[in-house]
């Protein structure tokens, strides 16, 4: 199948084209940067030569949008905002216009969507959307309302061919270079993974394998549009999961961080402290009601898998991943 990958050169997009490519599948990412085979030229904002290989193709994932792994300042945000939203806009109108457009939409989304809660997981279904919450930054709730419009450029999108999926995506657990596990292990490693204010927040994450066989999934079910929570079904406390970290590396201690202290070392990186004490106690219920099983379900034995690989080891792989599903050719307009 061809699978069309706008933004696919950050950390979700490599993990999703490596994957693809070994299945044998003809993956072509658009990029402003392009280096490689395959790789074609876009900026994210206007239509371009790039609406060719979207016409034709079978599925397109979109991952377009301005890093959040940076200080969440007034022009950031509206960075993040515009990126989003546009790139979105951008790729359904390509679709739209598509003489065989693609028959599946992938739009990458976030968990930061729902609110910062402790009392009980989000699904899709009963998970309380974010912006309203007591006590916390007002910046939160735009991140809010910067996931919410991103949702939005997605539906508004008249592509009545193709069916459209919002990927509410956890952090995706991966042992590449820069990415989120790659920093927390950096910490560990350090002994600075210990709990930040408290450690009581909900981390929500996901392993890059189960990532990968959840895309694979959708792409076979026709049944299911509209958003999906990406996450592993058992989220856990920020210190318990930074234990888990330290015990998988073999670190005994981890010292543990004020606000204030969380507050300079998201300064020193260039990031925010809402990455660090946002409470994202996100839970998959659609996948699961659709019968999708998880190869890691729980954080100590994804820890333990890709500490494993870090260090250079193999995956530890459970069910085989499904292949993408081969919906016909796409309807001619």
């Amino acid at each position: 199948m061809k699978v069309v990958i706008p933004g696919g050169t950050g950390q979700v997009g490599t993990i999703l084209n490596r994957a693809l490519t070994a299945a044998g599948h003809e993956v072509v990412v658009l990029t402003r940067r392009p280096t490689r085979d395959r790789e074609i030229h876009w900026d994210g904002e206007n239509p371009g030569p790039w609406t060719e290989v979207v016409d034709g193709s079978d599925i397109v994932v979109n991952l377009a949008g301005r890093s959040v792994s940076c200080r969440y300042t007034p022009a950031n945000l509206r960075a993040m905002m515009d990126s989003r939203v546009r790139s979105t806009q951008v790729v359904g109108e390509a679709i739209a216009a598509a003489t065989h457009p693609p028959h599946l939409w992938l739009q990458m989304s976030t968990a930061t969507v729902y609110a910062h809660r402790f009392d009980a997981p989000n699904d899709e279904a009963t998970g309380v959307l974010g912006g309203t919450e007591p006590g916390v930054p007002d910046y939160w709730a735009y991140s809010v309302e910067i996931a919410k419009a991103w949702e939005q450029a997605q539906e508004r999108a008249e592509t009545p061919y193709t069916r459209k999926v919002a990927l509410r995506a956890a952090m995706v657990m991966s042992p590449d270079r820069g990415g989120v596990f790659d920093i927390l292990l950096r910490l560990a490693r350090l002994g600075l993974g210990g709990p930040v204010a408290g450690g009581a927040q909900y981390v929500s994450w996901i392993h890059d394998h189960d990532f990968v066989r959840a895309v694979e999934f959708l792409a076979t079910r026709e049944d299911i549009s509209g958003p999906v929570n990406l996450a592993a079904p058992v989220p856990l406390p920020q210190r318990a999961f930074m234990r888990a970290l330290r015990a998988a590396w073999g670190v005994p201690v981890g010292l543990p961080a004020t606000k204030w202290m969380a507050e300079l070392g998201a300064f020193a990186l260039r990031s925010d402290t809402e990455l660090l004490l946002k409470s994202r106690r996100v839970v998959p219920g659609r996948l699961l009601e659709a019968g999708f099983t998880f190869d890691h379900p729980k954080w100590p034995g994804a820890a333990a898998d890709l500490v494993r690989r870090a260090r250079g080891g193999p995956e530890i792989l459970g069910s085989a991943p499904p292949r993408l599903g081969q919906a016909g050719p796409a309807p001619r307009r």
